[in-house]
Formats: structure tokens, C-alpha cells, sequence
């Protein structure tokens, strides 16, 4: 007589912001290396944080076309839409403008702590 074995994978528990506030603010820095790296290598920075966005990685290098920088201006809108964040487009043309490293540097704050996934395994054999 053979016996079923029915196995189940445990399925990865993703704990995300509630809010409808951006979590940090544009100038919190809880990442000294995140801060230091958008300062000191910005174009590398967000070229990184796009890609983990789910961007092209190359996208940030387009920045330079036009007065406001495009591509900052629609991640920061993007990154407000995905998660329900209110705030308004004045705001975000102001930070993509005045504070272009600050701004990327708060759009991977906010990408970090909604979707910083905690998976739970069971080890032990049954």
C-alpha cells in the first residue's frame, strides 16, 4: 500500500506600509552608505535604484534632457502611485529639481521598507 506525501513550500510573507504617507522624509538619511554612494557616485546611484524599481537601468541617464529631470520627476511619481502615497506633482517637480539626490535616495527608502520581503521556513523534517 503506498501512502501520499503532500509537501508544502511556505509562501514568503511580504510586511508593507500601511500608509498613505511617503515612510521617511526627504532629508532622513537611516543609510549612511545608501547617502554617501547617491552623493558621491549619483548617476551609478540611480541608475541602481531604477533597475530595482523595475526600470531600465540606463533610464537615469536621460535626466540631463530638459529643465525639471524627467526621469526623476515621473520615479518619484511612479514610486507615489504604486504605493498610494498622497502628495502632489508640485512637490515632486521641487524635490526632483532642488534635491535630485535626496529625492532618489527617498524613493529607495520608500521601495525598501514596502516591499522588504520576510520569508519564513520551517527546517525541521516531519
Amino acid at each position: 500500500m503506498a501512502t501520499k506525501m503532500v509537501i508544502q513550500q511556505p509562501k514568503p510573507l511580504v510586511v508593507a506600509a500601511a500608509s498613505d504617507q511617503w515612510s521617511t522624509s526627504i532629508c532622513e538619511c537611516d543609510n549612511v552608505n545608501e547617502c554617501c554612494f547617491s552623493v558621491w557616485c549619483f548617476p551609478c546611484f540611480a541608475c541602481v535604484t531604477a533597475r530595482d524599481h523595475g526600470e531600465c537601468l540606463c533610464l537615469p541617464l536621460l535626466d540631463s534632457c530638459g529643465c525639471i529631470p524627467p526621469i526623476t520627476l515621473s520615479m518619484r511619481v511612479s514610486t507615489r502611485r504604486r504605493y498610494g502615497i498622497t502628495d502632489s506633482i508640485c512637490n515632486d517637480c521641487v524635490y526632483s529639481f532642488f534635491c535630485g539626490p535626496c529625492s532618489w535616495c527617498q524613493i529607495r527608502r520608500e521601495m525598501k521598507a514596502r516591499l522588504h520581503p520576510v520569508t519564513l521556513f520551517n527546517n525541521r523534517p516531519t
